[in-house]
Parts: C-alpha cells; sequence; structure tokens
C-alpha cells in the first residue's frame, strides 16, 4: 500500500518507537512511510521532529537520490534498533546493554547541535531559556533528531513496560504509561476493536454449537 494514502501512526508514547512502528500493517497490506527520500521527509514532518523551514531548505538542496539515500540509511538504523528492543522490552536496561547501542553513539557523534539563549514562552517562567539548535546542513542531518529520540527511549524510558501489541497480526510496539500498566493494544480503534469483535464471534460460536 501507497504510504501516501494514509497518514503515519503516532501510538506509541514515545518517538522513539515511533519511529520503528513507522512500518506497520493498519489494515491488510504492509506501509513503510520511509520507503523513499519523500516519504522520509513527510514522516519527519508529520512527527514534528524537523522545523518545516529546515525540511524546505534541504528539500530545495538535494537531488531525490540523495535522500532516497539517506531514507535507506533510516530504514536501515530503523531495523538495527528494532532488534535491539525486540531483545530487550519488558525488562529492565543494565549496564551490559550499552555495548551494543556503539552505531547510535557514533550516529551522534556526527551531530551538530549548539547552545542558543532565546526568549522564554509564556509558561516557561524567566525571561530566557537555554536550547540547543541543530544545523540541518546535509541529507544526513535528518537522521539527527531520529537518533536522539532512539538515545532517549534507551536513557529516559522504562524498558519494562515497552510492549508490543497484543493484535496477532500487529507489528506495533508502545511504551505503557497507563495506571497500572495494563495497555494491550496499540489503539483501541485498530486492535483493541478487532479484538473485541473477534471475541464476540467467539462466544456466538461457542453459544450456538451447545
Amino acid at each position: 500500500m501507497d504510504y501516501r494514502q494514509i497518514p503515519a501512526l503516532f501510538l506509541a508514547d514515545a518517538p522513539g518507537l515511533d519511529f520503528l512502528n513507522s512500518i506497520a500493517t493498519p489494515v491488510d497490506e504492509p506501509v513503510d512511510w520511509i520507503s523513499d527520500g519523500d516519504g522520509l521527509v513527510g514522516w519527519l514532518q508529520q512527527a514534528g521532529m524537523v522545523p518545516a523551514d529546515a525540511l524546505a531548505a534541504i528539500q530545495a538542496r538535494a537531488t531525490r537520490e540523495e535522500l532516497d539515500e539517506v531514507a535507506a540509511k533510516a530504514r536501515s538504523l530503523r531495523e538495527w534498533f528494532r532488534g535491539y528492543v525486540q531483545k530487550r522490552k519488558g525488562r529492565a536496561l543494565a549496564a551490559k546493554d550499552l555495548r551494543e547501542l556503539e552505531p547510535l553513539n557514533q550516529l551522534l557523534a556526527r551531530d551538530e547541535q549548539h547552545g542558543e539563549i532565546v526568549a522564554s514562552g509564556p509558561d516557561e517562567g524567566g525571561v530566557f531559556s537555554f536550547r540547543a539548535k541543530r544545523r540541518w546542513q546535509s541529507t544526513e542531518s535528518l537522521l539527527m533528531p531520529i537518533a536522539e529520540s532512539l538515545a532517549r527511549l534507551v536513557c529516559d524510558e522504562d524498558f519494562t513496560q515497552v510492549k508490543a501489541c497484543e493484535g496477532p497480526k500487529c507489528t506495533l510496539l508502545f511504551a505503557d504509561h497507563t495506571r497500572g500498566h495494563a495497555r494491550r493494544w496499540c489503539s483501541m480503534a485498530i486492535c483493541g476493536n478487532r479484538a473485541k469483535v473477534a471475541a464476540h464471534r467467539a462466544r456466538l460460536k461457542e453459544a450456538k454449537s451447545r
């Protein structure tokens, strides 16, 4: 299915997991929202990871081949990190798990950021705030907010509550931030309702067989 036909899914309650969910099967056919350069730009725009003016500037000066190449790198990063998460979801991370994150640290080392003093917003308090600002000088810079989201996931998220949706055909991951940590589905509107319908049909079938 063409990724342009359906909006990307942001159901994980964690941007790093939303990136892993940029390939999914929301209906019947798999959709890869970053299957090419245009898809990567569109996904980053929907995710709010890159300012609109920076995206427009990169698109204006990059060739289609350059954008497709960085999208391929994003897909490789996604599948490598998916393996890391799948291996460790449901348990607390340990110091030994750092070794396998070296490829991510190598990518983060290429990031171009600097601090900047800006006027504070109305809800921030104080006159000024200190914020990180990224230089968007190459197509590879599009990978940097993704890499940051993955780093924040392993640093800030409780991996004992990183879960896979219980939908039989669903591949989506999420961070369970619910009270009691009872979340089972990527979304009640998607897999939750399918499970309810399936359970209802099973009950009707069982009742008829008695």
